[in-house]
């Protein structure tokens, strides 16, 4: 099927009844975030009650095709169920180095990509220093985006 065909067939899902529904973003799922030189997957689980998930962050070096340790991930998401584009935030514990990672983010319906779903995000990664004054040269901040594979 086209991308056109897909788009209209999603404009008619979003026009019908269910159309709440099918506006919805589900964190849940298989994500992917492909970056220059390597491949980023993570997995994250399904929700509690509260909002809190938790999954698993794998990275594959392009270069060299090796896969590096899965490290484990926890957060929650604002309002689960409130609303069909929720915001969210989730910490990485890396089993490959000494630094944490923090993502904060909003997930997206993109309707521009026949309704998939997009993880916009924001990052701050702390790695280990030897002291004090070397904090200035410990984070690293910049953006990703996830797509939802499944």
């Amino acid at each position: 099927m086209g991308s056109l065909s897909c788009c209209l067939l999603l404009a008619l899902a979003l026009l019908g009844p269910h159309a709440a529904a099918a506006r919805k973003c589900n964190l849940q799922g298989l994500w992917r975030n492909e970056l220059s030189s390597s491949k980023r997957n993570m997995t994250l689980l399904a929700l509690d009650m509260a909002g809190t998930f938790s999954g698993s962050y794998h990275i594959t070096m392009a270069a060299t095709n090796k896969q590096i340790l899965v490290s484990p991930l926890q957060g929650a998401q604002q309002h689960p169920g409130a609303k069909g584009q929720p915001t969210f935030g989730f910490t990485v514990q890396w089993q490959f180095t000494d630094s944490t990672t923090a993502f904060v983010g909003q997930c997206f319906v993109d309707l521009d990509r026949c309704g998939k779903w997009m993880l916009e995000t924001a990052w701050l990664l702390w790695e280990e220093v030897p002291s004090r004054r070397d904090a200035w040269k410990a984070t690293r901040v910049s953006t990703s985006v996830f797509t939802h594979i499944k």
